[in-house]
C-alpha cells in the first residue's frame, strides 16, 4: 500500500510529560515519521501546566508542519492559538465548539463505540470522529470498537474516522483498509524507544 493510501498517524501525548525531556523525544519522532495531527492529552486540569505544555509542544509541532489540538479545553485552544480541540463527550459539545472556534479550526469527537453518536457528531460539524478502544480496554467502559463499525463507517459516511485505544501492529494491519487515521499514544511512549515502536505500526499500516 502506498504511503498516500495508508491511514495517517494521529499522535497523542502521554498523560504526563516532563518538559525538560519530552520535547526532544517528540522532535525525534516527528523527524522520523510523517504525522498528520498531534493531540495534547494531559491528565491534569491545571491551566498553568496545560499552557506551558501547549506553548512548548506547539513550537515543535508547527516546526514540522503538524496541526496541534488539545483534549476538551475549547477555551484554551482558542486562547493559545492551537489548531483545534478533541472532544471526549461524543456529539454533545461539537456544535458549541465549532461556534466558539470558527470554521477553520479542527473539531474532533471521540464517540466510543456509538455509531449514533458518531453520526450526530458528523452532522454537528466534527472534522473527524474517533472510535475505540480497538483492543485492551483503556478507554470508556472497555467495550471494544469492532472492525465492522469502522468498515460500515468508511463505506457509508464521508467524515474521516480514527481508530484509537490499544493500537498494536496487528490491529493496525487489520484496520488499515477501513480507517483514515490511527491514534497512537501510550502504545509508543511507554516503550524504551518510541520511534522504533511507531515505525513498527507504520510498517504494519503499509502492509
Amino acid at each position: 500500500m502506498a504511503e498516500s493510501d495508508r491511514p495517517q498517524i494521529y499522535l497523542v501525548t502521554p498523560p504526563e510529560i516532563d518538559l525538560m525531556r519530552f520535547p526532544e523525544t517528540l522532535s525525534a519522532v516527528l523527524e522520523a515519521q510523517e504525522i498528520a495531527c498531534l493531540r495534547l492529552s494531559l491528565a491534569t486540569r491545571d491551566e498553568d501546566v496545560l499552557m506551558r505544555a501547549a506553548d512548548a509542544i506547539r513550537e515543535i509541532a508547527h516546526a514540522y508542519d503538524v496541526a496541534l489540538v488539545i483534549d476538551t479545553h475549547v477555551v484554551l485552544a482558542d486562547r493559545l492559538g492551537l489548531d483545534g480541540v478533541h472532544l471526549t463527550d461524543g456529539a454533545r459539545s461539537v456544535r458549541a465548539a465549532r461556534k466558539e472556534l470558527g470554521q477553520d479550526a479542527i473539531v474532533g469527537a471521540f464517540c466510543g463505540t456509538s455509531r449514533h453518536d458518531g453520526m450526530n457528531a458528523g452532522e454537528g460539524g466534527a472534522d473527524y470522529v474517533s472510535f475505540g478502544p480497538v483492543s485492551g480496554g483503556a478507554l470508556g467502559d472497555g467495550t471494544l470498537a469492532e472492525r465492522d463499525l469502522f468498515a460500515w463507517w468508511s463505506e457509508m459516511i464521508e467524515v474521516p474516522v480514527v481508530a484509537e485505544g490499544g493500537i498494536t501492529s496487528e490491529v493496525a494491519r487489520d484496520l488499515a483498509p477501513v480507517v483514515d487515521f490511527v491514534s497512537v499514544g501510550e502504545e509508543i511512549w511507554r516503550t524504551d524507544d518510541p520511534g522504533t515502536a511507531l515505525a513498527g505500526i507504520v510498517a504494519a499500516l503499509e502492509g
